[in-house]
C-alpha cells in the first residue's frame, strides 16, 4: 500500500468488504510508546442498522475497526468484514 497522509482519511467513508457502507472515518487510534496505529474510529452510518454490525464500539457508539483490517484505500476505506 503507497502512503498517505493523514489529513487526507479525514471524513473518508468507510466500507465492509461485503460493499456495506459503514459510516465516515472520524479518527485514527495509536499507541504512543510504540507509534503502531491501532484501530479506526468510524462513525457509523445513520441508515445503517445497529445489529448487522459486529464490530466492537466505544462509549459513544462509534465502530473500532482493527487497522489490520483494512484491505484497500482508494475512493474508500475497505475493510475486511
Amino acid at each position: 500500500m503507497s502512503d498517505i497522509l493523514a489529513e487526507n482519511l479525514s471524513g473518508k467513508s468507510v466500507m465492509g468488504s461485503d460493499g456495506t457502507e459503514l459510516g465516515l472515518l472520524y479518527n485514527i487510534t495509536m499507541d504512543l510508546k510504540s507509534g503502531k496505529l491501532h484501530d479506526l474510529v468510524i462513525e457509523p452510518d445513520e441508515e445503517l442498522p445497529a445489529r448487522s454490525v459486529d464490530f466492537d464500539r466505544n462509549e459513544t457508539g462509534q465502530f473500532l475497526i482493527s487497522v489490520s483490517r483494512v484491505q484497500a484505500v482508494k475512493d474508500y476505506i475497505v475493510v475486511q468484514r
